[in-house]
């Protein structure tokens, strides 16, 4: 199972030019897509329907959802006009069974320009394979002082989801609510994909994925998250590993895309790699493989 996840700048290549179909040819043999950044109706991107244009550009090959962080009133604000809408993405080759939309932590800040950031979650069940939660998410770009209480939120969902239940669960006596179908899963198996806008030395990175130990790695504990890069063998402050080209002051480059899957995943993850080819955007995708 190939798993990317592509924060696409709404389509803004390394050359300027808006372009989602390299973007969409970047995702080529994946089963299961997190984008992010993703817009709809927007001046700069042509007032593009982005999530639509996407799934048509892969072939409507994928089931998908859409969650926006950042919606509001377009300029024609009439009764019935379309939101500008700005967020996350998740595509998937088999049926998404559920979905939910996570709405994250924000600081009302006064000068650094700050977004709402959301976590898009889809239940999934890959053919012969548990059912798996699978995100798509946007950490603030602003700091970690804003991240902070993004991550607590995150580690929160992780924890609670496998206790709250499917989109629904228990007995109805009306079958018009469950049309006689079973209860959908919420499994604690899960993947996180997106851009953390965080570096692997500060302390959120830590905070997701355990303590360092200095002679035998990271501490990951049952329930906790395992950076999906190092269980393949990767590690995680290699300096050719990046995944952005860069960022609001100066062009640099940063590792700030993770995957991290829930410990019962990590012993299936096979391989995982970063696209450095791609130039559909300032951010490259990052790829892993589950057996």
């Amino acid at each position: 199972m190939l798993l990317v996840s592509y924060n696409i700048q709404y389509g803004k290549g390394k050359d300027d030019r808006f372009d989602l179909a390299r973007i969409c040819a970047a995702l080529d043999g994946a089963d299961i897509i997190a984008l992010q950044e993703v817009e709809r109706h927007w001046p700069r991107s042509g007032m593009a329907d982005q999530p639509a244009e996407i799934a048509r550009l892969l072939g409507h090959r994928h089931h998908w959802v859409y969650g926006p962080g950042f919606d509001v009133a377009a300029d024609d604000a009439a009764p019935g006009s379309q939101r500008r809408q700005f967020g996350n993405m998740l595509l998937s080759r088999w049926p998404i069974v559920s979905s939910r939309h996570h709405m994250l932590p924000k600081m009302g800040l006064t000068r650094q320009f700050s977004l709402q950031r959301s976590a898009l979650e889809a239940v999934v069940e890959p053919p012969g394979l548990p059912a798996m939660r699978v995100y798509s998410l946007h950490l603030s770009h602003v700091g970690d002082g804003d991240r902070a209480p993004q991550v607590e939120r995150l580690l929160q969902v992780h924890r609670d989801a496998p206790l709250e239940g499917g989109a629904w669960c228990g007995r109805h006596a009306e079958a018009a609510w469950t049309l006689g179908q079973t209860a959908p899963p919420m499994p604690a198996a899960a993947v996180y994909m997106g851009d953390f806008n965080l570096m692997p030395d500060s302390p959120l990175y830590t905070r997701l994925t355990g303590p360092l130990s200095a002679d035998q790695g990271r501490m990951s504990h049952a329930g906790g998250l395992v950076d999906a890069f190092v269980a393949a063998g990767g590690d995680e402050n290699d300096p050719t590993d990046w995944t952005c080209d860069s960022s609001e002051t100066a062009p640099n480059l940063r590792r700030l895309d993770y995957c991290f899957v829930s410990t019962e995943l990590a012993p299936r993850v096979r391989r995982a790699w970063i696209d450095h080819a791609a130039q559909g955007s300032d951010h490259q995708p990052i790829w892993t493989e589950l057996a």
